[in-house]
């Protein structure tokens, strides 16, 4: 491992998915970790369809049709077919949905927070970062060009 951006932020990722997944089973919580993630990221795009929310979780259709199905069937999300195409399911999360995840989302965020700010992390500059990062790279610009090891095809003829 290289230890590039991409790699610490992969790394950093996964240890906070981990300390959620340990803390989500310290409170007995109703809902896994990545059902969390769903009723969050249904929280930013509400009414977005299933192969868009598979697509923003990195999961496959299927994965997230299992997935949305334990949480339509506890209440915390509906899912209707879209009226202007027959195949397209539009998902939504329920108020019940929105409610679990704020009372367990936002005091796990909370307390991330003042956790990493009483080590003298400074939290609110790196969300900031993080945010601009999050834009710069889901924005309409041109993709990075791809990295270059060593010689292409052309410089081995």
């Amino acid at each position: 491992m290289d230890d590039g951006l991409a790699d610490l932020l992969h790394r950093v990722v996964a240890i906070l998915g981990d300390l959620a997944r340990e803390r989500m089973a310290a409170d007995q919580t109703r809902l896994t970790y990545t059902q969390l993630r769903f009723i969050g990221t249904l929280e930013e795009s509400p009414g977005t369809t299933q192969h868009r929310l598979a697509e923003s979780l990195g999961l496959s259709d299927a994965a997230a049709s299992r997935a949305l199905r334990a949480l339509q069937d506890a209440g915390y999300v509906d899912i209707v077919t879209d009226p202007t195409h027959a195949r397209r399911r539009l998902v939504s999360a329920t108020d019940a949905g929105r409610d679990l995840f704020h009372a367990t989302g936002a005091a796990m965020a909370t307390d991330l927070r003042e956790w990493l700010t009483a080590q003298g992390f400074p939290y609110e500059r790196y969300l900031a970062d993080s945010q601009q990062l999050a834009a710069l790279l889901s924005s309409d610009e041109p993709s990075p060009p791809a990295a270059k090891h060593g010689p292409g095809p052309e410089a081995r003829a």
